[in-house]
């Protein structure tokens, strides 16, 4: 089992400790490098560009790409997971190129989470289509295929189409990861064939139960290495209770999940970095 972390501070949404709120750029360090020194797999960053006032999910966002490309340089073999970027504010070659660039910096640490966005305020904002959004992100995504990792790419759909365009730097990976949003059979059916893997969203935001992913999932034919994140639907405390960390690591594997989106009870930097600290002694030792 793998484990990234669910970033704190790039993203505030319901009861928050009291610290992150006026954390800045020497915590989100610190955070990183202490995930990249354990062993964990990813961190994360949301993708919004605004929201209305009161968002039930959240008023503050940091950019992924800017944050990520910041923090590469601050860590030497952690991965760096969007979740999710939605796909319908992007051409597919501006996603190949900025975030084609952030693989090419970072020698190969991309993970790329992508879902269609249900924030109609948001579409509205930037003009983008949102009747549509479905079979424009599964077109976006046969088109991001295409070009993420090529110099000269082409490509041709019902949505986008180029021709024997040069994107230049490009992803070193050959293979980027597609990781796939949505807690819908609509979303795992796109994860499952138009991806390499499946991150629905955690319980607290309508995802679904271990025992329903596992349900969801053998319906399915996932193909071979096709990766399934968790987020655990509370909060772990590994110092505390550490045998309930244990617990959750075992209904993951059970729900098939192949890595886990780690959150974690904190009230300081301190205590967040101590419970990373905890956690990798259960898990990732």
């Amino acid at each position: 089992m793998k484990v990234g972390i669910s970033s704190p501070i790039v993203a505030l949404a319901g009861k928050r400790p009291a610290w992150e709120a006026t954390a800045g750029t020497a915590e989100v360090v610190r955070v990183a490098r202490a995930a990249d020194r354990l062993g964990y797999e990813f961190m994360t960053c949301p993708d919004h560009v605004a929201v209305p006032p009161g968002l039930p999910r959240g008023e503050r966002f940091y950019d992924p790409l800017a944050t990520f490309s910041f923090l590469a340089g601050q860590t030497e073999r952690l991965k760096f997971l969007p979740y999710v970027l939605v796909l319908p504010f992007y051409h597919p070659l501006e996603i190949a190129k900025r975030y084609g660039t952030l693989d090419h910096l970072s020698d190969g640490r991309l993970i790329l989470g992508l879902g269609v966005g249900n924030l109609k305020e948001e579409f509205d904002l930037l003009g983008a289509p949102f009747e549509d959004r479905g079979p424009r992100a599964d077109d976006a995504l046969r088109a991001l295929r295409a070009a993420l990792s090529g110099r000269t790419v082409s490509y041709e759909g019902p949505f986008y189409a180029f021709q024997d365009m040069v994107v230049d730097p490009h992803a070193v990976q050959s293979r980027v990861p597609l990781w796939i949003g949505g807690h819908s059979e609509r979303a795992l059916r796109r994860a499952v064939t138009l991806g390499d893997g499946w991150s629905p969203a955690p319980q607290s935001f309508r995802g679904p139960t271990p025992e329903l992913m596992r349900e969801m999932l053998d319906r399915h034919e996932p193909p071979e290495g096709f990766d399934v994140v968790l987020t655990p639907g509370e909060r772990l405390d590994p110092v505390g209770d550490p045998d309930r960390a244990g617990e959750v690591i075992a209904t993951a594997e059970k729900a098939g999940a192949t890595h886990i989106n780690l959150t974690v009870r904190h009230e300081s930097l301190a205590h967040y970095l101590e419970q990373l600290e905890a956690f990798a002694e259960i898990a990732l030792t």
